[in-house]
């Protein structure tokens, strides 16, 4: 059997490089594609509750519900705006080799670092580790794609704003102005692509598999397990980052408070091959050192 397999997409300039690359490497393989750009609509979601309920991200669940009712085939993400727990039905089918983890801080001068300043991020991940490092400083939302973000940044007076260093190379807009916060634990699966396929479409999901980059799935998979186990089904301040070298996994993880005056952090290192279940070894090291009592003070914050 052979097919045109339709590659469902946000139609943001990230979202369609993204899916650009995957087609890239599908068609160099012999496959035939086809690129699909899917609208993120409300209406859409109240239409269709076919979602799985507890799964978080408006733009994973469009993506997802159409590929559920036939519409496209496969579907390309930044693997950590993807919950944790997929849709029934749905699988992963490849992670892409990662591009950078790190988070960068684009700034108009970097006077205020010894100061007083305002900074500009929409993840309480990056708030909550800047707090912690700069308690002085002030932050406030910031939301949008890569293009509106670094827009609204130049529009307000603030003194620099938290992106992604991957998004902004892999679109050609990484600003001169910039540093890289090399003391900043990432979002778990920052810099990867993942690609998700129906359990039941055995041609689209084994041509994805082809594009399996084994070391970023086993270092994904353990970063995305510690913040499953940690969260729960709420929002937190959960950062990651595991990395192979010469056989051995080293992973560091952290949770702290909405404030970021509390921290609570692992670090560890395993031979590579003892991966499954360190993810869930290192979160229930974190919460059973005053860890669950952090997440409850959290989601009472957030509710």
């Amino acid at each position: 059997m052979s097919k045109i397999i339709r590659i469902g997409t946000r139609d943001s300039q990230l979202a369609l490089w993204q899916a650009h690359t995957v087609r890239d490497q599908l068609e160099a393989l012999g496959y035939e594609t086809e690129i699909i750009s899917v609208k993120s609509t409300g209406d859409l979601l109240l239409e269709k509750p076919l979602y799985e309920l507890g799964i978080t991200g408006i733009f994973t669940k469009t993506l997802d519900i159409a590929m559920i009712n036939g519409n496209i085939d496969i579907a390309v993400h930044s693997m950590k705006d993807v919950p944790t727990r997929l849709p029934k039905g749905i699988v992963q089918s490849a992670v892409l080799p990662r591009a950078n983890t790190q988070d960068i801080l684009v700034y108009k001068d970097l006077e205020f670092l010894n100061s007083n300043g305002t900074i500009a991020t929409g993840s309480l991940r990056r708030q909550a580790q800047w707090l912690n490092k700069y308690p002085s400083h002030k932050v406030v939302d910031l939301r949008g794609n890569v293009n509106t973000r670094l827009q609204k940044l130049q529009d307000n007076h603030w003194n620099g704003a938290i992106f992604a260093k991957a998004g902004l190379e892999r679109i050609e807009v990484l600003p001169q102005n910039h540093i890289d916060l090399d003391w900043m634990v990432p979002a778990p699966a920052q810099g990867a692509m993942v690609v998700v396929s129906m359990e039941n479409d055995a041609f689209s999901t084994e041509a994805v598999r082809k594009l399996n980059d084994s070391a970023t799935d086993i270092c994904t998979h353990v970063e995305r397990e510690f913040l499953q186990v940690l969260e729960g089904g709420c929002t937190a301040p959960i950062g990651a980052l595991a990395n192979i070298e010469k056989g051995k996994l080293y992973f560091e993880g952290i949770l702290l408070s909405l404030n970021g005056t509390q921290k609570l952090s692992v670090k560890k290192a395993i031979p590579s091959h003892d991966y499954i279940n360190f993810g869930k070894s290192c979160a229930l090291e974190i919460l059973n050192n005053d860890g669950k009592e952090m997440m409850k003070k959290i989601k009472k914050e957030l509710a």
